[in-house]
């Protein structure tokens, strides 16, 4: 089966603080804050494919999802779940993880709906309040996808703290 791996220059361990902090996205984190990049390995070719999406979080958790379409992001997800996180904006970081689809219909609409919400929200600094869409949309036809990093304790934690 092929595997994510990251590239040698990560192999060093990262400053534990400084990506709990890049990964601590808010409503007022910035575009860029929120923009990564992800390997994911083709679900047909079995070749890596680095792509650059925006992440989320919603509760406790972290999220690729994006606007209703079908994604070859996703359908590799769904065949080869390791994948790469590479956080690339002030600090280089590649993270190895799961990428775990999110196909309970209460669980997406849960986190969906906190998705969709936030970048609604007046307060938030990604600049897409007008052209997100509705919520209901977005439960219907939006991949879902949790980032379950290998190493969890670079997991920004509890987010009712930073509200």
């Amino acid at each position: 089966m092929p595997e994510v791996s990251p590239r040698p220059s990560s192999a060093r361990r990262p400053d534990s603080s400084a990506v709990k902090a890049a990964l601590s996205i808010t409503r007022w984190s910035s575009a860029l804050a929120r923009t990564i990049d992800v390997t994911t390995i083709g679900a047909r070719s079995g070749r890596a494919h680095r792509i650059e999406i925006w992440f989320y979080r919603a509760g406790d958790e972290l999220y690729l999802t994006t606007a209703p379409a079908r994604r070859d992001w996703y359908a590799n997800v769904l065949v080869h779940p390791r994948i790469i996180v590479h956080l690339k904006n002030g600090l280089r970081v590649d993270l190895p993880a799961t990428g775990v689809a999110v196909t309970d219909s209460a669980q997406r609409e849960q986190v969906l709906r906190e998705i969709v919400d936030e970048l609604r929200h007046p307060d938030n600094r990604g600049g897409v309040q007008g052209i997100v869409g509705a919520a209901d949309d977005w439960i219907a036809g939006s991949p879902l996808v949790r980032i379950d990093l290998d190493d969890r304790s670079l997991s920004p934690g509890d987010r009712s703290a930073k509200r």
